[in-house]
């Protein structure tokens, strides 16, 4: 199996069924509210959690995932009286543009591993897919991360220095950007972790 490739990612997303929802989709939920119908992307959906956390919030979902169980397993996280507010699809993310016109989208841990080639394109589409009023919740890698000086990773991942960063959110109201970094876990290992956590908001 090569790291990355999609025998990992469906290993990896059956590993996270049961955890909470991470921080920053409770963020984005915490600051949109209730979906009351209202359309949301979420680009690396993995096994569903953040899917199924929007869903039973009223968002009507649109989740994104390469990893080949994803149509089986994504769907088992929502309760079936309303997995008719779920669709998914199995691509990766650079691969689903245009989206539809959404009023949230998260992407935790996903736009990383959009090559480096190809972030444009994807952060381009992203921001078109922003309706007035959306919400965006992304991670992103920093410079400084482990996997930046891991030869291998240089045309898989991408990283952004701080003024990158801040050049990115260029005309969105920024509510949050959580600088992290520490060593700590990662699936099948340990790596020193630099990462950014956005919640911003496009008003117009």
């Amino acid at each position: 199996m090569t790291r990355f490739d999609l025998a990992h990612w469906d290993l990896y997303n059956a590993d996270q069924v049961g955890r909470a929802p991470r921080q920053l989709c409770r963020d984005l939920l915490a600051r949109a509210g209730e979906g009351a119908g209202r359309q949301a992307v979420d680009l690396g959906a993995g096994s569903g959690v953040e899917a199924a956390a929007l869903v039973r919030a009223g968002w009507r979902v649109l989740a994104v995932d390469p990893a080949p169980a994803t149509a089986d397993l994504v769907p088992r996280q929502v309760p079936p009286a309303l997995r008719a507010g779920l669709q998914v699809r199995v691509a990766a993310v650079q691969e689903v543009f245009p989206l539809p016109g959404a009023h949230l989208v998260h992407a935790s841990y996903a736009l990383p591993f959009v090559p480096p080639s190809q972030f444009a394109h994807v952060w381009d589409g992203v921001r078109a897919a922003l309706a007035p009023g959306g919400w965006l919740g992304v991670t992103l890698f920093g410079e400084r991360d482990g996997w930046a000086t891991d030869p291998a990773m240089a045309d898989v991942l991408t990283f952004h220095p701080w003024a990158e960063v801040d050049r990115l959110l260029d005309g969105l109201d920024v509510l949050v950007v959580d600088e992290r970094e520490h060593d700590g876990p990662a699936f099948g290992g340990t790596k020193h972790w630099h990462t950014f956590e956005v919640v911003a908001r496009r008003l117009s």
